[in-house]
């Protein structure tokens, strides 16, 4: 804020410095001007006076020149060179000096340039600091009311609050932090509660473990030292010992169960959208970006369609493909082409350059598996396991196909 009001306050200075400028370099251009004027007045009365005299020279017919005078024998010369303090010309006609005394004052031509010039210049700046003030009221300052709001929920103060804003420019953006703010409250608040559940889920089955494997720990010794004398007492034992073993795998198979729940807690809006908006949104956002990696990038013609599912979803989808299609392929090109399929769109994304082997293909969309391509690349292993998921939720699937040294991975959309 202080730096816009610096900057409002270093143009105004310039536009006055601008304005005292273009006004001192106007009065010089009229002032020469109006000095070649009386020269070319001084010019006429002198070709008059040696064609006709004095006496037929008309002083009011001239702007500049107010008064001529002759040195006569009986003048003193010291008052006609240097009297009267005002400017004036020497002429030396038919063996006479005459002197012509002129006054240079702008025309009111002159006046109304110089004031039409100067009313121009005062809109202008008029406007150039009304426009700077509604910026500053308009989009400055309320930039600079929520300009830590992002910082703010960065570090987790999910509590920040932003009032609702009628600003033309803001309202849209403050109403999509706030739709932020509140999303990443509530996604915490799951969080915590899915966290608080599995964990004493855990805590439960912990518990539940203890007491079978007391049980088996307890039928070993007594195994151990030989306690049972009979063959049927052991075999009794080594039937409870397979049940126990049997419950506590129960209770490890809950637990991988629960480890493996839709931990992302991925939400769709069940909707319909065109196809168009869907492929637009995708070569807007990666159309430059490829460019400047050099990689070729072509979308094949298609015709529009509507399609069903969630078009914010659809288009994590494809973006988590083409992210996974720059990071493991080998940069020459990346193609996306829309296929018809009785009542689906399949949608897709080949890229150069494939580094899986077939055996891996099948494990690609497994939550947190990364393949043998992986290197020092940086990743989770869940891009690929969202995308399935999102799909299966939209009625879509999502499929891979490696062909020779290429990457194909497609995306089967419904049709409504």
């Amino acid at each position: 804020m202080k730096s816009y009001n610096r900057l409002l306050v270093e143009i105004i200075l310039l536009l006055i410095i601008f304005i005292t400028a273009a006004n001192i370099c106007l009065s010089s251009i009229l002032d020469s001007r109006s000095r070649r004027d009386y020269q070319v007045e001084i010019n006429r009365l002198y070709m008059e006076i040696k064609e006709k005299g004095l006496d037929a020279i008309r002083l009011n017919d001239y702007i500049y020149v107010k008064n001529i005078s002759v040195l006569d024998e009986g003048s003193d010369p010291g008052q006609f060179f240097e009297g009267n303090d005002s400017d004036y010309a020497i002429r030396y006609i038919n063996g006479d000096y005459y002197r012509f005394d002129y006054q240079i004052n702008f025309s009111k031509n002159y006046i109304k340039i110089i004031l039409t010039v100067n009313i121009c210049l005062a809109i202008m700046s008029i406007a150039v600091i009304g426009i700077l003030i509604y910026l500053r009221i308009r989009l400055v300052k309320p930039f600079h009311n929520i300009k830590e709001v992002p910082f703010e929920l960065s570090r987790g103060n999910l509590s920040v609050g932003l009032k609702e804003s009628r600003n033309k420019f803001f309202n849209r953006f403050v109403w999509g932090l706030n739709m932020l703010r509140e999303h990443l409250e509530s996604q915490k608040a799951k969080e915590l509660a899915l966290l608080r559940e599995k964990k004493m889920l855990i805590l439960t089955l912990s518990h539940d473990i203890k007491t079978p494997l007391s049980a088996i720990k307890l039928y070993a010794k007594a195994l151990m030292k030989n306690l049972y004398d009979s063959e049927e007492k052991r075999m009794e034992i080594a039937a409870s010992i397979e049940a126990k073993a049997n419950e506590i795998e129960g209770y490890v198979a809950e637990i991988v169960k629960a480890s493996r729940e839709d931990f992302l807690n991925l939400e769709i809006k069940k909707s319909e959208f065109y196809l168009k908006d869907l492929l637009d949104n995708i070569n807007s956002y990666y159309r430059e970006k490829l460019e400047l990696l050099k990689i070729e990038f072509d979308i094949a013609s298609y015709s529009n369609c509507l399609l069903s599912g969630d078009l914010d979803r659809a288009v994590e989808v494809l973006q988590n493909i083409i992210e996974n299609s720059i990071k493991y392929g080998d940069g020459r090109y990346i193609h996306i082409q829309i296929d018809s399929e009785e009542n689906c769109r399949l949608i897709t994304v080949t890229n150069s350059g494939n580094t899986l082997s077939e055996n891996e293909l099948p494990h690609m969309f497994d939550s947190f598996w990364r393949g043998s391509n992986a290197g020092s690349n940086n990743g989770s292993g869940l891009g690929l396991y969202i995308c399935r998921q999102l799909m299966k939720k939209m009625d879509g699937d999502i499929y891979a196909l490696a062909t020779g040294n290429e990457m194909r991975l497609t995306a089967v959309f419904r049709m409504p």
